[in-house]
């Protein structure tokens, strides 16, 4: 692929803009935050045609952002956030992703590196036996249709009813672990058959379950508040997302959305833009179904951090309570939501496109969590499994100038097929665990997909929005022991 020739226009060291004039048909233009070093990968990779690709859409308003950890996607580039006017705009399917509410969960505990290194294999056994991994897994808990139907409405609480967690899970999860609007009669039978064994497992891929140590405190005082309190403090971070269901219902709503393209008259530059107007039925449709998806997903993580618990009660001989086990946040980052923004001034309802981004509301926000409303809300940063992670909040410049979003992770920079083979012949197990990471896996051979040097420098990514002033450093931690679907 020829490295990206067109312009970009330094705004400053942490922001780089592509003109509303590079290509004819776009109707914003693009803005890129990335440091300098940063924009070399990305001009190789092509992802800035993307980031002006998803310019053309019709109602866009602002920019076509994309953040540091942008990498090649579907239509939109993974690391994009673009928002659409609700009365002109259009929903696209590639601006959510095949992994609708793809996201993390963070645990603390009050446990601390001296107390669970000892017993770190022991509790990796245990929790690799109490949570479903690995592709094509199924979970522990079997739905039927009627249930499934009543999971993809009521999200997280329909695992809290059911005793898998706690009403303070809900109070500080995204949107209480429930997206409103959810529709199961837009689901396909293919995507209820393949969702129904899978509810309550961590699938394969990137998702990850992963105990870690707390080894910079940024602010001490947001932290505190956060539950995160000194050095050597074991947390517990869960990526998952919808698995096989959100990706049947994304493949099923696009190949309507393809049709929707010519019925409307939309002029793309990417056929994998495919799109409707928010408020044509295939448009409403697809809300609807997405919001079924994105419900699933929070079951998930709801059920995994159950069983987290338990495993670690069972480990350490102590209740959660007594171990200090408490949600500090669970994020999507794949999803589009109906919010309202102010734009040159006014408000305005848009649908915010969030793929490979995170929510990043600040302090006083109405949907910003009442134990964290003098704060901001806590954004959860993941690296690959041999570097750190990062705990971050969310900024009011974040909500005047990226629709209140962020980065979302490391980021790619070697596809699955380059990672392993870069990788071949190398042992990724006994190399982590000469650094003090035990790791587990469904499948060994894939683990090479996921090592570190398949993504970039989590470190790079957090200072650019760090520095840009989107989101803020409050803690580092890094893995102690991982499982990998």
């Amino acid at each position: 692929m020829a490295r990206w020739q067109g312009q970009l226009i330094k705004i400053d060291d942490y922001r780089w803009k592509i003109p509303e004039n590079y290509k004819t048909g776009m109707r914003v233009p693009g803005l890129i935050y990335a440091s300098k070093e940063m924009l070399e990968s990305m001009r190789e990779e092509q992802t800035p045609e993307q980031v002006a690709n998803v310019a053309f859409l019709p109602g866009i308003v602002g920019y076509s952002f994309a953040m540091p950890d942008i990498h090649w996607g579907y239509g939109f580039p993974i690391g994009g956030v673009a928002a659409m006017d609700i009365k002109d705009g259009v929903i696209s399917p590639g601006g959510v992703g095949y992994d609708i509410n793809c996201g993390v969960r963070l645990l603390r505990t009050s446990l601390s590196e001296a107390e669970v290194r000892p017993r770190i294999n022991e509790l990796i056994n245990e929790l690799f036996l109490n949570v479903p991994s690995g592709l094509g897994s199924e979970g522990k808990i079997k739905v039927s249709q009627k249930e499934m139907n009543q999971l993809m409405v009521e999200g997280a609480r329909w695992a809290v009813k059911r005793g898998l967690g706690s009403e303070e899970d809900l109070d500080v999860t995204e949107e209480g672990g429930c997206l409103g609007g959810a529709d199961p009669s837009k689901i396909s039978d293919k995507a209820a058959k393949r969702g129904m064994p899978q509810a309550g497992t961590l699938g394969s891929g990137n998702h990850f379950l992963e105990i870690q140590v707390v080894k910079e405190i940024f602010d001490s005082h947001i932290a505190s508040i956060m539950g995160i309190t000194e050095i050597g403090q074991i947390l517990v971070l869960i990526h998952t997302g919808s698995r096989g269901f959100g990706h049947q219902v994304c493949t099923d709503h696009l190949r309507v959305m393809e049709g929707a393209v010519s019925k409307y008259g939309i002029k793309l530059p990417d056929r994998q833009l495919a799109c409707a107007p928010i408020a044509s039925s295939e448009g409403q449709d697809y809300l609807g179904a997405m919001a079924c998806a994105a419900n699933y997903a929070w079951v998930n993580r709801q059920c995994i951090a159950h069983w987290v618990r338990e495993s670690f009660s069972k480990i350490f001989g102590k209740s959660p309570e007594k171990l200090g086990m408490r949600q500090v946040y669970d994020v999507a980052h794949n999803i589009a939501k109906i919010e309202e923004h102010t734009i040159d001034g006014h408000k305005l309802k848009v649908c915010v496109h969030r793929k490979g981004a995170t929510r990043a509301f600040p302090a006083g926000h109405k949907d910003t969590p009442r134990r964290y409303k003098e704060v901001g809300q806590p954004v959860l940063v993941p690296g690959d499994m041999g570097r750190c992670s990062f705990v971050a909040v969310g900024t009011q410049k974040a909500m005047s100038e990226s629709f209140g979003s962020t980065c979302h992770g490391a980021g790619r920079v070697l596809s699955r097929g380059a990672a392993r083979r870069s990788m071949q012949g190398r042992d990724v197990v006994r190399e982590l665990k000469n650094r003090g990471i035990t790791v587990k896996a469904g499948s060994i051979p894939s683990l090479a997909e996921e090592a570190s040097q398949a993504y970039k420098d989590i470190t790079e990514v957090i200072d650019v929005v760090h520095q840009a002033g989107i989101s803020r450093k409050v803690a580092m931690a890094i893995p102690m022991g991982v499982i990998k679907g």
